[in-house]
This record gives structure tokens, C-alpha cells and sequence, in this order.
């Protein structure tokens, strides 16, 4: 008797300790160091939500979400990639999402290249190594194909282009020495750990599509209310500041 009534304290003392809700995010490298404070904003409103991180390029998260890799919500770099997993039957149509627009920049580390111009300089001596991402698989890499093509310059860089399997290991190339030049994410170059290094200039937009980025439930994460409450997040006046900050440009502002 006494130890029955031991145990039915213990169960009334005890806490009920609740699973934390997680959702998981496929997110383009470009939003590398944005997600950090994306992620502290929309740990504020949702304190109960555990968020856990995978980046890569757009074409390369849409292959492991096709894969059956365990993802709920997919950040891509651009609209064409979403659209792809809808067609597919890998995402929730209803919920893609437009929340940024992104920014493309040639860069720099090297103090003897001249960044004049985006023709100029691709074509200098100085750069003798010139990085971009991978035109099939990241959208950045494709902007920045369509804008040496309108420029009448792409033919003439093919024996200097280094290409990175993502934006964030261009911006490696270039960041380590190891590509004098490249074209990368604006965000990236805003970031707190590159925002001192090196110097850019923008690539002016009209040479290349709009990079115009989408969020989108995959078919797992239509059944996950935390993914939801973070698809909404990116619609929230605390997350467009924190996109404008990186230097996106967001829907209505």
C-alpha cells in the first residue's frame, strides 16, 4: 500500500516534459548566414520549436528532397525549383511562397584587381582565376552566366572559371585567395564575417532573370504545424528586416 501511494506522489511531482516540435529546412546557400538571425528572430516567437539547418545549392536540395531526405520546408534561390518539386509530388502547391528577391555581385579579395566594371574586370589580367557557381544546379551561378552572355564576355572567361559546387564554396574561392575574383550572393558579402573583407560592385540586374526566392512545404512538412509557423515567420516584419539587412529585397517593402 505504502509503495502504491509512493508512486502516485511521484507521478503527481513529476513534470510532464513535452517533445519539442522541430522542423527541418533545405535552404539555399545564399541564406547561409542569414538563417542564423532568422532563425534567433523566429526562436523568440516560437520558443517551442527546435529548427535544424541543411544548405546546399537549390538543384541539389531538390534532388535529396526527391530522395526522400527528411526535410519539411525548402528555401530556394529561385521559383523554378519549387515549381519542379510540385510537378513532382514532393511539395504542397498551396504553399509556395515568394519572400525575397536576391542580389548579384562580383567580388574580390586582390587589391591589383580594378572593379570598374563587371566587363573590365573579368577580363583584366588580374583575374586570372574567376569564380561562379554551378549555372545547372544554383540559380546564382546561372544569373551569373546570363549576365557574361549579355555582356558578350562568356566565351572569353572559360579558360579562368573556377565553379563552385554552391555560392557559399564560390565565395570560398575567392575569400581564400584561391579565385581573385567571383560572382557571389550579395547577402554573403553583407555578412558579419565578410563584410569588412575585400571589395564588390553589383551586377547590374537587368543582365540576368530575376533572382526571386521561394519557400515551399515539402509533401513531409504540409503535415508539420512548426513548418508552417516558420513559412508564415518569413512574411513577418522582424524576418524583411532581417532580409533587408543581408541586402535582399522583400515583397512589399
Amino acid at each position: 500500500m505504502k509503495i502504491r501511494l509512493l508512486f502516485a506522489c511521484l507521478l503527481v511531482l513529476t513534470p510532464i516534459v513535452r517533445a519539442a516540435e522541430t522542423v527541418s529546412l533545405a535552404a539555399a546557400a545564399n541564406f547561409v548566414y542569414a538563417l542564423d538571425a532568422l532563425n534567433a528572430a523566429f526562436k523568440k516567437s516560437a520558443p517551442d520549436v527546435a529548427v535544424t539547418v541543411a544548405t546546399g545549392a537549390s538543384g541539389s536540395l531538390v534532388a535529396q528532397i526527391r530522395n526522400g531526405a527528411p526535410y519539411d520546408l525548402f528555401l530556394s534561390a529561385d521559383l523554378d525549383f519549387p515549381q519542379a518539386l510540385v510537378k513532382s509530388g514532393h511539395a504542397e502547391a498551396r504553399s509556395l511562397t515568394t519572400f525575397a528577391t536576391g542580389r548579384l555581385v562580383l567580388w574580390t579579395t586582390k587589391p591589383a584587381v580594378v572593379l570598374d566594371s563587371v566587363t573590365t574586370a573579368v577580363r583584366s589580367d588580374a583575374v586570372r582565376r574567376l569564380a561562379i557557381a554551378n549555372v545547372d544546379s544554383a540559380p546564382y551561378g546561372r544569373a551569373a552566366k546570363q549576365a557574361l552572355e549579355k555582356l558578350g564576355v562568356w566565351g572569353d572567361v572559360q579558360p579562368k572559371l573556377v565553379i563552385g559546387e554552391n555560392i557559399t564554396q564560390t565565395a570560398q574561392f575567392v575569400e581564400t585567395g584561391n579565385a581573385d575574383a567571383g560572382f557571389v550572393a550579395l547577402s554573403l558579402v553583407l555578412s558579419p564575417k565578410l563584410k569588412d573583407r575585400g571589395r564588390w560592385i553589383p551586377v547590374p540586374a537587368e543582365l540576368h532573370a530575376p533572382l526571386v526566392h521561394g519557400a515551399i512545404l515539402t509533401t513531409r512538412g504540409a503535415a508539420n504545424p512548426a513548418a508552417a509557423r516558420y513559412l508564415a515567420f518569413l512574411r513577418t516584419e522582424p524576418a524583411q528586416k532581417i532580409l533587408e539587412r543581408f541586402g535582399y529585397a522583400v515583397p512589399g517593402r
